[in-house]
């Protein structure tokens, strides 16, 4: 008897990545036997969509890509369904903000990560997918086409940038965290919830057969809007707080959530 079709979709680094931002083999293993069983699966994550395209190859199987937070859903074919920009006005406002030298300055745009200075640091993260930043020529910050703003820094430095970015611009603007150093900012309406729905409705599939997984705030619209969420035992302190209803796996080090796959579909 072939299983109801759900989507699975999940949260990449600190969810289903392990401590090294990799798939291990069992994840891939579990994926594929639930892709074979007519199951969807989608990534989302704040990565750029480019960034994320090697862990789609790695797996073989048809992925949908919520990338940026959510400014960006493409088809697994690469397919571009939904893209939501920044007012060109209010990223130049964004963009000339002031802020510490510590702090970098980060653009994700359709096709590449402009950043305002090296810093080698960062590329740890996309070691496994070969993506990476390219230092912006002055000309280049205009503003245009830009899917988020990303300011990498001290969590008190970028702190400082979060309340005078609420204060200017309110609910104009979606502010969240992918960790405690990098603040995102989107425009307003814009996270993985909202393009989560978009995703449901062009499979047809309710939020009840959607199952979603993540560790940080960038998470919480996703996972509020999923029938059955769920929350890494590394998850950021508030995630819990901020999603009553999720149930708590184990730590993404340890495979947890192609474990509870396992486990919830018997695979």
């Amino acid at each position: 008897m072939t299983p109801t079709p759900h989507l699975i979709v999940s949260d990449l680094d600190g969810t289903l990545l392990d401590a090294g931002h990799d798939l291990t083999s069992g994840t891939v293993a579990t994926l594929r036997a639930l892709a074979a069983q007519g199951h969807h699966i989608a990534f989302a994550s704040g990565r750029h969509f480019r960034d994320m395209l090697a862990f789609r190859e790695r797996l073989g199987v048809p992925v949908h890509l919520i990338s940026t937070n959510g400014a960006y859903l493409h088809a697994p074919d690469d397919r571009l369904l939904a893209a939501r920009h920044l007012d060109p006005a209010i990223a130049r406002q964004l963009i000339a903000l002031e802020r510490h030298a510590t702090v970098r300055l980060n653009l994700y745009r359709d096709d590449d990560w402009l950043i305002d200075a090296e810093a080698p640091e960062l590329l740890a993260l996309h070691a496994h997918t070969g993506f990476g930043y390219r230092v912006a020529s002055p000309h280049e910050l205009d503003g245009v086409g830009v899917g988020k703003v990303l300011y990498i820094g001290e969590p008190s430095r970028v702190a400082e940038l979060e309340a005078q970015i609420r204060e200017r611009h309110g609910g104009a603007l979606h502010v969240t965290y992918s960790m405690t150093n990098s603040l995102e900012v989107m425009a307003g309406g814009t996270n993985k919830g909202t393009a989560l729905t978009s995703l449901l409705e062009r499979l047809g599939i309710g939020r009840e057969r959607c199952l979603a997984f993540g560790d940080n705030l960038n998470d919480t619209e996703m996972l509020h809007l999923a029938g059955e969420a769920h929350v890494m035992a590394n998850a950021h302190p508030e995630l819990t707080d901020r999603v009553p209803g999720a149930r708590r796996i184990g730590h993404h080090a340890e495979q947890a959530v192609a474990a509870r796959l396992r486990e919830r579909f018997g695979v």
